[in-house]
């Protein structure tokens, strides 16, 4: 149990490393102080460029990636409760990007590092899923609301491609909390004033 317990404990603080606020530091600027003040790729991309805001997600992707495969590598077949472990690994790295022990536990919004979480687990679950992020992102010109409706609908392609009970639950917690955090856009959203990903 010690182990499993060390590895969601790793899994948090892996997704606690804020990428998108350490590539801003190194191209001199404190994103968190500028645009909408987040550590996310979004906001990296539209102060920085494209190619620094795809680095940050890059690397947000991938710490949500690499834990969750590091956990399957390190636990037994015969691990009690092995698939329960891996997914728990998965929400707990989503958490620490959300709320970072090294930034006050004030972080990003989860969609990219939750993307990396699921890119492992089920992959044609993500597919379907970018392909909802893109299509809503064009139609609407809102990074946001295709965030908010990638991750409402990747419980039920979960569903549908018969993951077990346990990555279901763990999705569903995810998807709350990114809706959570895009409390502030929902509410922009709301009074027409959220910023669209071709602007500024």
């Amino acid at each position: 149990m010690i182990v499993e317990i060390v590895l969601i404990l790793a899994s948090y603080l892996v997704g606690s490393i804020p990428f998108g606020l350490l590539v801003g530091r190194i191209a001199g600027i404190d994103v968190r102080r500028e645009g909408s003040g987040n550590i996310g790729a979004t906001n990296v991309g539209r102060l920085l460029g494209k190619k620094k805001g795809f680095l940050t997600l890059l690397c947000d992707v991938a710490k949500g990636f690499l834990p969750v495969w590091g956990a399957t590598l390190l636990l037994p077949e015969t691990t009690a409760a092995r698939e329960l472990i891996v997914v728990l690994c998965g929400l707990a790295t989503v958490i620490g990007h959300m709320f970072p022990l090294y930034l006050k536990f004030k972080g990003g919004k989860g969609v990219a590092t939750a993307l990396g979480v699921f890119l492992f687990i089920s992959p044609g679950s993500i597919l379907i899923t970018l392909i909802i992020f893109l299509a809503v992102v064009s139609g609407s010109g809102y990074v946001s609301v295709g965030s908010l409706a990638a991750s409402a609908l990747l419980p039920l392609w979960l569903w549908i491609l018969g993951e077990p009970p346990q990555v279901l639950m763990v999705a569903v917690v995810i998807a709350l909390l990114i809706w959570f955090k895009h409390r502030s856009n929902i509410g922009r959203l709301l009074r027409g004033e959220e910023k669209g990903w071709k602007k500024g």
